[in-house]
């Protein structure tokens, strides 16, 4: 495995390497959760700063959160590769962006790395410049990365792309896959998102395939207003369902469980997303 894509871990109990042995696959070794999650105060906060001048989306603070949640829980950045655990040297999330609002509009992969010290103005700024790179020309993208290499690939007769495209697959199986496939790859980040909401939508359960060297997918639904019940007083309460998928031998149930768990601590304070994305907190 290059050290670009991950650092071993050694220090694991039997049960996780056992998982890793018996359950070879991520099909195999899926953790699924539908938490629904309550972004009254996050949705309020965002609100104020909208008032203020400031153009930062429900998915930003999104992006903002869970990349606190991942400093705060390392496991979590994990991943599984021919039986042995390791962990990304960074946080980085990756999702699939339309270059314009139709149905025939071509899509393009995008990651976005989460620095120690970014906050939500930082990340915000990071996929606004980013997500108007690609949509400034519909006709003409300047692709690099993944999303140029799978139109050469794409364009090459059954017979040289059938065994060009296993002969990376192959590379990727033992951790060599050259940059210009993954470099902005979705497949090789911490955690594959997509933004459902944003298409008046739930929340779904995704499957991730064998390629690449991300633990999980969780897709985000649309907001939308309930009745709950809070201190025996029933209330209007603006919330979200997530649809989560795992890889258990990275990661356990427990662990998954008190990280969402965060996430709402998080979503409740959303005054800490202006803070170090790092920054540890007493939760």
């Amino acid at each position: 495995m290059r050290k670009k894509f991950g650092k071993r871990v050694k220090d694991i109990t039997g049960m996780m390497q056992l998982n890793c042995d018996i359950r070879k696959t991520r099909q195999e070794s899926y953790l699924y959760a539908s938490p629904k999650f309550d972004v009254t105060e996050l949705m309020e906060y965002l609100e104020k700063r909208k008032k203020n001048g400031d153009h930062i989306t429900f998915f930003h603070a999104f992006l903002a959160a869970i990349g606190k949640v991942f400093y705060n829980r390392p496991v979590l950045n994990r991943f599984v590769k021919n039986r042995h655990i390791y962990e990304h040297p960074d946080v980085s999330f990756a999702f699939v962006a339309k270059i314009a609002f139709d149905d025939k509009a071509e899509e393009m992969m995008l990651q976005c790395k989460i620095d120690p010290n970014d906050n939500i103005d930082t990340i915000s700024k990071k996929i606004a410049e980013k997500v108007e790179k690609i949509r400034e020309s519909a006709k003409n993208v300047d692709k690099k990365g993944a999303n140029n290499a799978m139109d050469v690939l794409a364009k090459l007769p059954n017979i040289i792309r059938v065994p060009v495209v296993g002969f990376f697959k192959w590379l990727d199986k033992i951790g060599y896959l050259p940059d210009f496939l993954a470099n902005d790859n979705i497949y090789y980040s911490s955690l594959i998102l997509s933004n459902l909401g944003s298409f008046k939508f739930d929340a779904i359960h995704h499957n991730i395939n064998e390629f690449g060297i991300s633990s999980g997918l969780a897709t985000i639904g649309e907001i939308r207003e309930e009745e709950v019940i809070i201190d025996g007083k029933k209330k209007i309460r603006k919330m979200f369902e997530l649809g989560a998928n795992y890889d258990e031998r990275a990661t356990d149930g427990f662990y998954l469980i008190k990280s969402l768990n965060l996430l709402q601590y998080i979503f409740d304070n959303p005054e800490m997303l202006e803070e170090d994305a790092s920054k540890k907190i007493d939760f």
